[in-house]
């Protein structure tokens, strides 16, 4: 395995087994085994969990976003259809067999202190989707982008946390029917 294969590897891993396990359920070591790459090459890439964690984070972070808006864009052309569809999204991820919840929540819970690389990262997350509902409350000509943008965090992320603790999947769709009330 070349050596960017190797970080790539260790954040995969490393970002299945926080997910199922918790930030700081799943120690170094239990990485290691499970990734089968060497301690030393571990620190070569990150030198310490910390910056994993990070790194994981940013990887989930471009993923869940790029993926967000394929979907809103391969389901309309229109941005408050869009914005809509960031629902059917959701609910799309809330059926997948590995769904834990949020992983930026967990991780600004078990990283509270907002000075923590890690709870920053979560919020970069947070703040870059608000960014991405605004565009779309702009560019479908809401009279308040920044306003419509937060109450569609708010639904996004009160949807996960109920399908998360409730096992829930339908809270996406109940969402969706609170944002088209809000969009009109």
């Amino acid at each position: 395995m070349k050596r960017a294969e190797k970080k790539d590897h260790l954040i995969e891993i490393a970002g299945a087994m926080f997910d199922r396990h918790g930030y700081n359920g799943v120690g170094i070591d239990r990485i290691i085994a499970e990734s089968g790459i060497a301690k030393t090459t571990l620190y070569r890439h990150f030198k310490t969990k910390d910056e994993l964690i990070v790194a994981v984070l940013a990887k989930k972070d471009e993923a869940f976003r790029d993926a967000m808006r394929d979907y809103a864009e391969a389901r309309s052309d229109k941005p408050a259809e869009q914005l809509l569809a960031t629902f059917d999204f959701l609910e799309e991820w809330f059926h997948d067999e590995d769904f834990y919840g949020c992983p930026f929540m967990s991780a600004s819970s078990e990283f509270n202190d907002p000075d923590h690389p890690v709870f920053q990262e979560a919020r970069t997350h947070k703040q870059l989707v608000v960014d991405f509902f605004e565009e779309l409350a702009r560019a479908a000509g809401l009279s308040d982008p920044a306003f419509a943008a937060a109450e569609v965090n708010l639904l996004h992320e009160g949807a996960t946390a109920v399908a998360h603790v409730m096992r829930d999947p339908s809270a996406a769709r109940t969402a969706k029917a609170a944002a088209a009330c809000l969009l009109v």
